[in-house]
């Protein structure tokens, strides 16, 4: 069983996120960066279940779906790093994941 790593880029994207969120619904707000930390437990036992990042050619770059957003992450030999939390509507900017 791997670790999970937040990144500080990736924190700092569910907290924008769930400032956006919280203009009109303060309670999903909570309950969105809930469900966005429990959405990536599955990687403890499973890190390899996501997909390549098809933007990036690098195998150890994948990502899981979370409604409409893409959580990217960097596969380690003992743990996994959450780079981003992406709209899927918004274009990846390579940057958000290096």
């Amino acid at each position: 069983m791997v670790r999970i790593v937040w990144t500080p880029q990736s924190l700092e994207d569910i907290e924008a996120i769930c400032q956006f969120i919280a203009r009109d619904a303060p309670r999903y707000a909570q309950l969105f960066a809930t469900r966005v930390f429990n959405a990536t437990d599955r990687l403890k036992i499973f890190p390899e279940s996501g997909r390549k990042v098809p933007e990036v050619n690098q195998p150890k770059i994948r990502e899981i779906i979370f409604g409409n957003y893409r959580i990217i992450y960097r596969l380690q030999e003992d743990e996994v790093q959450i780079l981003t939390v992406y709209h899927s509507a918004r274009s990846l900017h390579p940057d958000k994941i290096t």
